[in-house]
């Protein structure tokens, strides 16, 4: 885990290590400082020695001026390795998800991502920040003052030994207890960027259902679980002070006493015993400085164990090692495919999948909810991989393909639309960024939206808020078509696409599909007859498996699913017999 952070570090290795090197500098000025003390306490003060306490003092100036500059060198060496270190995580972190499957997705929650890219990357960041300075700062000084007390008397000097290993078995202790309890409250923080993230991508539905009162206990509940994780950890932590105060004082007093019988007994000078305290309160507090950093230590680990994760996790989805770059054809294989998103055999969700499209066939795929319909068409263009068996297009192996090839010639609109924050042109050109207006109208006006985009003031420049709301589910689902199209695919896949739009927009849309791009194999998923009745053929699946493939008339001769489907259409008047 540590080597793949400190990975991360990169260009900011030179900040990282200049800021401990600055710190050891400070600390050496700073240890120096009581021994002067010591000289000008003994040799100038009480001897009343006038040029010696001038020099003295001016010594300890420039030692505390010094010690004073390295500081400021550490401590801005330190925050810029920190940050930049932090920039570097989110950095890593983010293109790793663009790269993630379906599958590695579906493994995190979105809102287990933001947390850990945000919440836990900040936690990391000032553990970082502490390491490089106080994890180096207290160590050394603590070395150092040890070194210079046991200089000045040895005896009195081991009475802060004996306070080490009492600290050492109490920060163990806390430490052992304390973790857990954060791998929970980070756990549960994904829950409440959960909730927070579908309150607000369903405010609609929460004020038309008038849910307001359930989603803020709904909230309230685990804010209150964070609340008492998080009680419960500090009330552990904070052991840790009480033990370090108990050390010092501990430590002071039993320094004054053996002091004082020392300076009676005419072995120890009173410069020498103020020395000693000062080293005594460096040394304590060098302790206490490393229970600071063992606190953030605890709280930073669980946020590093889930950025690790999110850092190791690799596509399930890879390039063959000899990948092709190019596809002959649109036309469609799929060879005894079984899929199961869990990878496990007995919990299939498509078995027995065999049919072939000819390239440029229009094939319409229907079927009742939870049929697995989706799932099919997202194995053609890779967002999963079969669990058995293969599927082709122009006659190879998806697999073989190159998946940027793969996906550019494959294009797919999903069930749920998204449009991005941005002017309708921004959106369009997801599909070829380098598409000229002309393009843009094009591929408008085959998906019927070009006569809506012009009815807006801005036209093609109008922005789109986020999640496209400031446009009907009909405009999105046109305008998602349309940014499809402008890849000039080999393969067009409608998962559910014109479900918002009027049977006749419908209509409108697959006759502009079948004049002007009739090469383009396009497979059609439908809960309307309407939408896939003049398809090459349609495919009709029933739990994961083929239940009748056939032209519209021949599965209505031979398909009791189908000619259900269609009878309780026409009955609902959801059918036009003119389409």
């Amino acid at each position: 885990m540590i080597k793949k952070l400190a990975a991360c570090v990169r260009q900011y290795k030179r900040n990282s290590i200049l800021a401990p090197v600055f710190m050891i500098f400070e600390i050496a000025a700073e240890v120096v400082i009581p021994y002067f003390m010591a000289d000008l306490i003994d040799k100038g003060i009480t001897a009343g020695n006038m040029p010696q306490i001038w020099k003295m003092g001016i010594i300890l100036v420039l030692t505390a001026l010094l010690a004073l500059f390295f500081g400021v060198l550490s401590g801005s060496n330190a925050a810029k390795g920190a940050a930049g270190f932090a920039a570097n995580l989110r950095h890593d972190m983010y293109h790793n998800i663009q790269n993630f499957s379906f599958a590695n997705i579906d493994k995190f929650s979105s809102s287990s991502l933001v947390t850990r890219l945000t919440t836990d990357v900040t936690n990391i960041q000032n553990a970082f920040q502490m390491i490089i300075r106080m994890a180096v700062r207290a160590p050394v000084m603590l070395v150092m003052s040890l070194c210079m007390a046991f200089s000045i008397n040895a005896q009195i000097s081991l009475i802060f030994l004996g306070a080490v290993p009492v600290l050492g078995i109490g920060f163990f202790l806390i430490v052992s207890h304390v973790h857990p309890i954060f791998k929970r409250v980070f756990k549960t923080y994904d829950k409440l960027n959960n909730v927070v993230q579908e309150n607000l991508r369903g405010m609609r539905v929460v004020k038309a259902y008038t849910r307001e009162d359930f989603e803020k206990s709904k909230f309230q509940n685990i804010s209150d679980e964070i609340f008492k994780l998080f009680t419960k950890a500090e009330k552990r932590i904070a052991f840790n002070m009480p033990l370090m105060q108990f050390c010092m004082y501990a430590c002071i007093l039993l320094v004054s006493w053996i002091g004082a019988q020392l300076i009676v007994g005419g072995s120890m000078t009173t410069g020498q015993l103020m020395s000693i305290i000062a080293y005594a309160m460096q040394i304590l507090m060098s302790l206490m400085m490393l229970s600071f950093v063992f606190v953030m230590i605890i709280i930073s680990r669980a946020s590093a164990e889930r950025i690790v994760e999110v850092l190791e996790e690799t596509s399930d989805l890879t390039n063959d090692k000899n990948p092709i770059y190019e596809i002959k054809d649109g036309s469609v294989k799929f060879t005894d495919v079984d899929f199961s998103y869990a990878k496990d055999k007995n919990k299939l969700c498509l078995s027995d999948i065999d049919f072939t499209i000819n390239s440029g066939e229009t094939v319409g795929i229907i079927g009742g909810t939870g049929s697995s319909k989706t799932s099919l068409v997202q194995l053609i263009p890779r967002l999963y991989d079969v669990t058995n068996g293969k599927i082709s297009i122009g006659g190879i192996d998806v697999r073989k393909y190159d998946l940027q090839t793969l996906r550019n010639e494959v294009a797919v609109v999903l069930q749920k639309n998204v449009l991005f924050s941005g002017t309708i042109k921004e959106n369009l050109r997801w599909g070829d960024e380098n598409a000229a207006d002309e393009d843009l109208v094009r591929v408008c006006k085959l998906a019927q939206a070009d006569d809506f985009i012009n009815a807006f003031p801005d036209g093609y420049d109008t922005h789109i808020e986020q999640g496209g709301s400031n446009v009907s589910g009909g405009q999105k689902q046109r305008l998602c078509i349309a940014r499809a199209l402008l890849k000039k695919p080999k393969i067009l896949i409608l998962d559910d696409s014109t479900s918002a739009v009027d049977t006749a927009t419908d209509s409108l849309i697959r006759k502009a599909f079948r004049e002007e791009i009739p090469n383009t194999t396009k497979l059609i998923i439908a809960q309307r007859i309407s939408s896939i009745q003049d398809a090459d053929k349609i495919i009709v699946l029933e739990g994961g498996k083929i239940n009748g493939i056939g032209t519209h008339n021949e599965l209505l001769q031979n398909n009791s699913i189908y000619k259900e489907v269609y009878n309780s259409q026409m009955k609902g008047g959801d059918f036009d017999e003119t389409n």
